[in-house]
């Protein structure tokens, strides 16, 4: 939450320099407080799984947050009781006469085929278009990035050689930017994919801002100047056992898989997990809900213009 103080107090230049948010009293005064309206498209097989960990990171500010799950109305889900989609989820032609302040696109198990091949493509293009006037922000996730980027600026994936998996560390190469306030310079974050985005591509978008990198992993953390879309390559919302319970279903399974790199202590699938991604991924979603959605977005959402 914004610290308010006196625009004339040497405090409030001192925090503003440190890349503290400080709020003037008459700006304060001017703000009207509702609940955030939030949307998250699930596309996981694991739905219930994905609830909770994205539910526990938004749940961590003092903000109050109305959250709305949407499943996909052209893909029928066989990983979640078909009674609990019915009780929780909304289909898209339920909602697209609806505003949000937010919206979260999730990653999905389909990264090697190519997005036309998707069953739900057409219906997820829908809902990406509209994104753009009906929600002030949306956060992709993994999968759910490189569509977005794909979608919206035409940028391809790439398969990699052997699949992007386990804890791998990052540096923030945008430190003014309001989502990566208060992060490391180095901090770790979990992948999980056998594709990534093309980086040349990228760099060649001037509406696009890199974030934060791995040297192994690759991007990890992109936005749009204004924060109205906003891309993460990775899966900071995991539980500290996800990665270990996808390890061992694809060992099941008999897929050709490496534990994960960085995860469990000495490197040992028998040992103790290493949880350290934790502070970062409750600071990158409270810093999203925070400057990109709460202190942005109009009070009214019938006024939420389209992002450019």
């Amino acid at each position: 939450m914004p610290l308010i103080l006196p625009q004339d107090l040497p405090a409030a230049e001192a925090l503003e320099n440190e890349n503290i948010f400080v709020m003037q009293p008459q700006r304060a005064r001017s703000q009207h407080i509702r609940p955030l309206r939030i949307v998250v498209v699930n596309l996981m097989p694991t739905k219930i799984a994905t609830e909770i960990q994205l539910a526990r990171l938004l749940a961590n500010t003092p903000l109050q947050v109305d959250l709305t799950l949407l499943r996909t109305g052209t893909h029928e889900a066989r990983h979640t009781p078909a009674s609990h989609l019915k009780a929780f989820y909304t289909t898209f032609d339920q909602v697209r006469q609806q505003r949000f302040d937010g919206m979260i696109i999730t990653g999905a198990p389909v990264e090697q085929m190519p997005f036309e091949q998707v069953d739900y493509w057409p219906e997820l293009c829908e809902i990406m278009e509209f994104s753009k006037t009906n929600v002030w922000s949306t956060l992709h996730v993994c999968w759910g990035a490189q569509a977005a980027l794909y979608y919206h600026f035409g940028i391809q994936k790439e398969p990699l050689p052997e699949k992007m998996f386990g804890i791998f560390p990052h540096r923030v190469v945008r430190p003014s930017n309001p989502l990566v306030r208060g992060f490391d310079e180095f901090f770790y974050a979990p992948h999980s994919r056998h594709t990534t985005v093309c980086r040349a591509q990228v760099e060649a978008q001037p509406a696009i801002r890199i974030l934060a990198e791995s040297e192994k992993a690759g991007l990890f953390l992109m936005s749009t100047d204004s924060g109205r879309q906003i891309f993460v390559t990775g899966h900071p919302e995991y539980d500290k056992m996800t990665l270990d319970s996808e390890y061992r279903r694809d060992l099941e399974k008999g897929l050709p898989i490496r534990a994960p790199e960085n995860y469990y202590e000495n490197d040992d699938p028998n040992g103790r997990v290493l949880f350290r991604w934790r502070s970062h991924a409750h600071l990158l979603y409270s810093n999203w809900l925070n400057y990109y959605v709460y202190q942005d977005t109009p009070y009214d959402l019938n006024q939420l213009p389209q992002w450019e």
